[in-house]
């Protein structure tokens, strides 16, 4: 994840759709996935910020728990 660009996030979207419409013989679960990243994108930099930022917390408890008692 980079720093936010809308003209990146519809790059993703036009992505995510082109796989959606080109492939028909994608699994129900697989095809739901994809729907809902596309779904969940961000086009605002303060929502994409947020994701990113929880993600990464996220990722860097679960990294270091335990090392601080």
């Amino acid at each position: 994840m980079g720093p936010f660009s809308e003209e990146r996030q519809y790059q993703r979207a036009a992505a995510i759709q082109r796989l959606l419409d080109t492939n028909p013989q994608l699994d129900d679960e697989v095809r739901a996935m994809w729907q809902r990243k596309l779904t969940e994108l961000s086009f605002n930099e303060a929502t994409y910020n947020y994701r990113v930022k929880v993600l990464y917390t996220d990722m860097r408890d679960k990294q270091t728990k335990g090392w601080m008692a």
